[in-house]
């Protein structure tokens, strides 16, 4: 008896991967990347720990012991095994300004993820967290095959409300005292995107920030 031939989707990756994009590189940070994650972090600290959480009491900081950036390199590459998360540093001409990170991946009936995102300060407005965040889409649904990718946002955060309004995704209203950021439980504007709606606008997306 002849099998039907399907064709299914490969399965998603569970080792580190890079991204090429127009101008960035998206790959997972390494042991070797620590002197310019800690250059990055102390320059930018005011700019950025205003939108960040408040750091576990009595756990090393990862800005600025070695030790404890090794182990948020390896904590991040089990994600990666696991299929629960995929981090990754921004670069530009090999030099790292950011990250962005696709956290919480739910299968099930869910296929769900989250997108967080920073850039150094140095290289806000010039339109690299949107590229990185389009190429972080195209590997969400078309390498991973997830269903839905939401972004949440402190409304006073505008730089961060710039990317995603450059980029057009569905604004889904607030969620009130969402998330604790800096000590406070801070409301936050959830925006989305689904399968349905990259299948119509990759090719634009990729157009204007990839290719």
């Amino acid at each position: 008896m002849l099998r039907r031939r399907t064709n299914r989707p490969k399965a998603p990756p569970t080792e580190p991967v890079s991204i090429v994009g127009r101008r960035i590189v998206l790959r997972p940070l390494r042991d070797s990347d620590f002197s310019g994650w800690r250059e990055v972090r102390r320059r930018n600290a005011e700019w950025l720990t205003q939108w960040e959480p408040m750091p576990t009491p009595g756990m090393p900081d990862t800005v600025e012991d070695r030790q404890a950036f090794k182990s948020r390199c390896s904590m991040r590459l089990r994600e990666i095994q696991l299929g629960t998360g995929f981090g990754f540093g921004i670069f530009c001409e090999e030099q790292f300004i950011g990250e962005v990170n696709l956290n919480s991946i739910q299968r099930g009936a869910r296929h769900n993820a989250y997108i967080g995102y920073w850039v150094d300060q140095r290289n806000a407005g010039q339109g690299f967290v949107p590229e990185s965040v389009v190429a972080t889409l195209r590997f969400a649904f078309e390498d991973l095959h997830l269903h839905r990718v939401q972004i949440a946002i402190v409304p006073r955060n505008t730089a961060s409300r710039r990317v995603v309004e450059k980029l057009g995704l569905r604004d889904e209203g607030m969620a009130l005292r969402y998330l604790q950021i800096n000590g406070v439980w801070e409301d936050h504007i959830r925006y989305a995107i689904t399968a349905e709606e990259w299948a119509q606008l990759a090719g634009a997306f990729l157009d204007q920030w990839i290719t």
